[in-house]
């Protein structure tokens, strides 16, 4: 090779990694609401999710990602702010009587964004919001339920196109970078509000009588006698049904996941956007949303990025938490994460290696309310072989949620159980109310946590370790119920430089 060929090959391979260094401009969150893991990516066999799939094979799929927290606004909280529910306040849930905020010094990516770039890049954010104060969480493009019924905005895959249409045209006008979280309101339950439009709103906008017509949706019907049922689930003609349902209106997220993503394609976006794909929570079923059981945590999750040097159609088996969005967003726009006490970090470098796995690899979790009626705090420390929940109300019995409560399948069990009926499930309904103050089940032998080890001799030192690994991440994350329930934190006065827990004297009493 001659000394020009070896500068023009130099000059060459320094273009092309300028150009993939440079290919994420933008990023585009996708977010479902109350969906756990049933797409064809993560092997459910029923559930037609052709465009997720796509995605996830385009993408990097994650088979360890979990939400620190099993509650709706919560969780948007955690993927917007970096912090557990415990240190950015938003405790519950944001809307009616509930009326949970995050604390005043919190501000999350829009403002963020804004700020660290002079408000070069543009955000924006579709559908289902559902977090405040509205002044921590300012878009500079909103189309919510803060301005339409939230079915219109979170359910009408045509509106959320034509939305995105919009957002997307707006960008490419003042050529800005953007971030863009599409809150999709499917497939939540509806049946307590809106019944006449099924248990989780599959019949609406079908083009049935009196149900209207989305443009863009091509209804997908589910045969219910055809379904499996989770094992978590109780073996019922009941869940069938309730799954052909939820599959219905997972399958309208689907499909508008497919239109958005065909409008990034069609205003250019396509080639430097990295996309996002996750659920603020597991499904509204027992043992799932609003606990810190495996599906009530367990997430899906697409990292999908357009750089050729990135992974794709790739597995990771990374423990990964919801509150790692926020570092990811920041990275991805090359700004800075620079404040330690987040719990948040970059997924980025995952796109280009796999980290070696290590047994102590943990998430943490943090859930304290879902109404403002359900005072049930809870707080986990997940590995990849244990996992470990503290409940800090234990004598108390577990809430359950107005929506869920309502639910034929909840209706079914606590009929079953006020008639004392055999009913398939595999817990009862007593053992689901009343739980103790700690919880310690092996995950990887068993995966359904039905076998509490806390009071197991030969896991004494086990427990330990975790309680002390818990703790630590509480107090680094300024938890307020860090000891609760037998004492007090004391962190003024002459304690603001050495916080102490002082006891209640439970112990004696």
């Amino acid at each position: 090779m001659t000394m020009l060929q070896f500068v023009r090959v130099l000059v060459a391979s320094l273009i092309i990694a300028s150009a993939v260094g440079d290919e994420i401009k933008n990023v585009l969150l996708l977010l479902a609401d109350d969906a756990g893991l049933e797409m064809g990516a993560y092997l459910n066999k029923f559930s037609q999710t052709a465009n997720l799939d796509a995605l996830a094979r385009r993408g990097l799929l994650f088979n360890n990602a979990f939400t620190s927290v099993s509650s709706c606004s919560p969780s948007r909280a955690q993927l917007l702010t970096g912090q557990a529910s415990h240190s950015n306040g938003m405790y519950g849930l944001h809307h009616s009587v509930h009326n949970f905020n995050v604390l005043p010094n919190i501000q999350s990516l829009p403002n963020v964004l804004r700020e660290k770039s002079n408000g070069h890049i543009l955000s924006g954010i579709i559908g289902k919001k559902h977090v405040g104060a509205a002044d921590h969480f300012r878009f500079d493009f909103e189309e919510t339920e803060e301005k339409h019924p939230i079915n219109q905005i979170g359910r009408n895959i045509t509106n959320i196109k034509l939305y995105t249409r919009e957002f997307l045209r707006q960008a490419k006008t003042q050529a800005k970078p953007f971030f863009l979280m599409i809150g999709f309101h499917d497939p939540h339950r509806c049946g307590h509000v809106t019944p006449q439009y099924g248990e989780f709103c599959e019949r609406w906008g079908t083009g049935e009588e009196g149900m209207g017509t989305i443009p863009d949706w091509k209804p997908i019907y589910y045969d219910w006698r055809n379904l499996d049922i989770p094992a978590y689930l109780p073996v019922t003609d009941v869940v069938r049904k309730e799954l052909a349902a939820q599959y219905m209106t997972i399958s309208r997220l689907d499909q508008g996941v497919g239109l958005v993503l065909k409008e990034l394609e069609s205003f250019d976006f396509a080639n430097n956007t990295l996309v996002m794909y996750t659920s603020d929570n597991g499904p509204p079923f027992p043992a799932a949303r609003t606990n810190l059981y495996e599906r009530g945590i367990k997430s899906p999750f697409i990292l999908a990025s357009p750089n050729a040097e990135d992974r794709h159609h790739e597995t990771t088996g990374a423990m990964v938490s919801l509150m790692d969005v926020y570092a990811t967003v920041l990275d991805a726009f090359q700004l800075s994460l620079n404040n330690s006490a987040f719990s948040s970090k970059s997924l980025m470098p995952l796109l280009r290696k796999e980290p070696r796995p290590q047994e102590d690899d943990a998430v943490y979790g943090s859930h304290s309310y879902h109404e403002i009626t359900m005072d049930y705090p809870m707080r986990m420390i997940r590995t990849r072989q244990y996992k470990l929940i503290h409940n800090l109300n234990y004598w108390s019995y577990f809430p359950i949620d107005q929506d869920f409560y309502t639910s034929p399948t909840f209706q079914q069990i606590l009929n079953a159980t006020l008639h004392r009926d055999n009913l398939p499930w595999y817990r009862s309904l007593q053992s689901y109310y009343e739980r103790p103050e700690w919880e310690l089940y092996n995950i990887k032998s068993d995966t359904m946590e039905r076998h509490n080890l806390a009071e197991q001799p030969e896991y004494k030192n086990v427990l330990k370790v975790l309680k002390q690994r818990l703790h630590e991440w509480q107090a680094s994350t300024n938890d307020p119920w860090l000891c609760a329930p037998h004492a007090v934190l004391q962190a003024q006065g002459i304690y603001k430089d050495n916080p102490v827990c002082l006891t209640l004297g439970h112990e004696s009493l």
